[in-house]
């Protein structure tokens, strides 16, 4: 449960550092590189233990895999939240695959 909750953190980090700047499109870019490097900083110091601890459990495709399902989650709610962009019915479905996926590779 460690790396999961690791890895959900670092994924809000990640989230914001790469799409959090969209809501900001009149920011100059240089300034939302820097920014975007310092969020992704905290992003790296929740990944890297969140992968360190999770390897005594997961083999590296599952981590991966956990770590993909973690970042679909985390963004539906960011887009919608924080964003105010619909998730339609075509991403939700073809999120759902991505979860079937994740369900073969943990068989």
């Amino acid at each position: 449960m460690t790396t999961i909750i690791l890895l959900t953190i670092s994924n809000i980090f990640m989230t914001f550092a790469w799409y959090g700047h969209l809501k900001y499109r009149q920011s100059p870019l240089v300034w939302v590189i820097l920014i975007s490097w310092g969020i992704a900083f905290f992003e790296y110091c929740f990944q890297v233990p969140a992968n360190r601890i999770g390897s005594y459990e997961f083999s590296t495709v599952q981590l991966k895999t956990i770590q993909e399902i973690i970042t679909l989650v985390v963004f539906c709610f960011f887009s919608y939240f924080y964003l105010n962009e619909e998730v339609g019915l075509n991403q939700i479905i073809g999120f759902g695959f991505i979860v079937l996926a994740a369900y073969f590779i943990f068989k």
